[in-house]
């Protein structure tokens, strides 16, 4: 093999690499595209089931405040739950 052809074989290599690197680097592009996507999903879930867990402490609570209290105290102890979970959104959001 003479130097010329050494050459072109290296030339042809590199080239070939650098379009295995162009992929590869695409590929990766999808996939950090695909992971944040998958991670606000996975946030907003989250999110949905401190909420839904939060409205059924609250609806747990205020059935049994309604068999053992009357409406007054009810009332109060919903608005300090109200409260809470608010708080709580709050510290969620930041």
């Amino acid at each position: 093999m003479n130097a010329d052809q050494l050459i072109s074989s290296i030339e042809l290599k590199i080239r070939n690499l650098i379009e295995q690197q162009k992929s590869i680097k695409e590929e990766n592009n999808y996939l950090k595209q695909q992971k944040e996507k998958i991670t606000k999903t996975l946030e907003v879930q989250k999110s949905m089931i401190t909420d839904l867990e939060n409205k059924y402490r609250i609806l747990k609570v205020s059935k049994a405040l309604e068999i053992n209290t009357g409406s007054k105290d009810v009332k109060k102890k919903i608005t300090e739950l109200v409260r809470e979970i608010d708080k709580c959104i709050s510290l969620l959001n930041k």
